[in-house]
């Protein structure tokens, strides 16, 4: 499907498999692991609950100028919990009553953004372009697309993660009624080029937090602690799927369940940029953590953890310091955590990376209370623990 916008042409497509080759050769975008094709079909073709279409923006000449990768999602607002859950729950119930939020359909999210990873992984604009300029005809593109297709009866858009850097451009979004707001922050540990091993990262923590990682190490050092293989992983994928269920039913906010059998295509896809370790107590899996290697980062991705065991072997914990060790190992600039469990990610060195993300309702007095609601919104408060002898420039 094409359509024009203001200054550039919109061309649209369903699945990853009918963008032109120039496409991704032309945006040179294949340097990052979320805008490879592989990836992107990787989650397309493992979430059928989930409606997909691309955004290709071209200039007169019919170059690709931007891409946007698109979800549609049921959105529940049953699935906020703790501080915001009850005030999210006052909000649908008045919305409801004025006809302004579904009562028995889920409530339809259109997100630009990859729904499953933090991160600015969702809009790309090539280089030597009007940036400003360019999101906001992504922003027209993707409402004249909706408007032009019945089938698709978006109740509200979203924008996800920006970092502050990017805010100067992202806030154009606010032209098309866009509201701003942050959520949790996406925990960043800065790998220092000193730390050749893992030793010497603990040697660089302050005593306290030495000895406390040097007691999550022993009491996880009867863990047996495997490396996930494309040969293994359909043996383990059911006890994995366990696991993660655990931590999904904990986590505070959880826009939609990732479907694990996505695992299998990115091991055979992105062959070591993806790592996966499962973790076992007497022969029974207790955990497992897997992470994306994303040219000089390591982002960490889902986890899976048997809770009840979680205190007693350190589970958790001992995870932290594997994707250390592996980003160490790897030279690696930099750990992405992600969201959740901000304070003990602060204990292992994370510092926090704020996250813009941009909401807006289809309809005009829904979108002046959802404004209300956002102002509401703010990361859960932690204490940011210091806990290197020198702190990282």
């Amino acid at each position: 499907m094409n359509c024009s916008t203001k200054n550039l042409n919109a061309n649209y497509y369903s699945s990853v498999d009918e963008i032109p080759s120039k496409v991704w050769s032309s945006l040179n975008a294949n340097e990052n692991v979320y805008f490879k094709k592989s990836f992107l079909k990787s989650i397309e073709d493992n979430h059928q609950n989930l409606d997909f279409f691309y955004v290709v923006l071209l200039d007169k000449n019919g170059n690709p100028k931007c891409f946007g990768s698109i979800q549609i999602i049921d959105f529940y607002f049953e699935t906020v919990k703790n501080d915001l859950e009850s005030f999210s729950k006052k909000i649908k119930k008045f919305g409801q009553k004025l006809h302004l939020f579904p009562k028995k359909k889920p409530f339809k999210l259109l997100i630009c953004g990859n729904t499953f990873v933090s991160g600015e992984h969702g809009v790309f604009i090539a280089d030597g372009f009007n940036k400003k300029q360019t999101i906001k005809e992504l922003a027209k593109a993707i409402l004249n697309y909706i408007n032009s297709n019945e089938e698709h009866q978006i109740d509200a858009f979203l924008f996800k993660d920006f970092v502050n850097e990017s805010l100067s451009i992202t806030n154009e979004l606010k032209d098309y009624n866009y509201h701003p707001f942050s959520a949790e922050p996406n925990m960043v540990l800065h790998i220092d080029e000193n730390w050749r091993t893992f030793d010497n990262y603990l040697r660089a923590l302050k005593t306290k937090f030495r000895v406390k990682a040097k007691k999550a190490l022993k009491l996880s050092k009867s863990l047996s602690v495997k490396d996930v293989t494309k040969d293994s992983i359909s043996q383990q994928l059911s006890e994995m799927e366990r696991l993660y269920k655990k931590v999904a039913k904990n986590a505070s906010f959880n826009i939609s369940d990732f479907n694990l059998n996505t695992y299998q295509q990115f091991m055979n896809q992105l062959d070591n940029n993806y790592v996966i370790k499962t973790y076992y107590s007497e022969n029974k899996m207790v955990g497992f953590m897997s992470g994306v290697i994303n040219n000089d980062s390591l982002d960490a991705h889902f986890v899976g953890i048997d809770y009840s065991l979680n205190k007693e072997l350190a589970i958790y914990q001992r995870m932290l310091y594997d994707y250390i060790k592996i980003a160490i190992d790897n030279n690696l600039k930099t750990l992405n955590f992600g969201r959740t469990a901000s304070e003990i990610k602060s204990s292992v060195g994370a510092e926090p990376q704020d996250l813009t993300m941009y909401l807006r309702h289809k309809k005009s007095i829904t979108n002046k209370i959802i404004k209300l609601f956002l102002m509401r919104v703010q990361p859960t408060p932690f204490r940011q623990n210091l806990p290197f002898k020198n702190k990282l420039l």
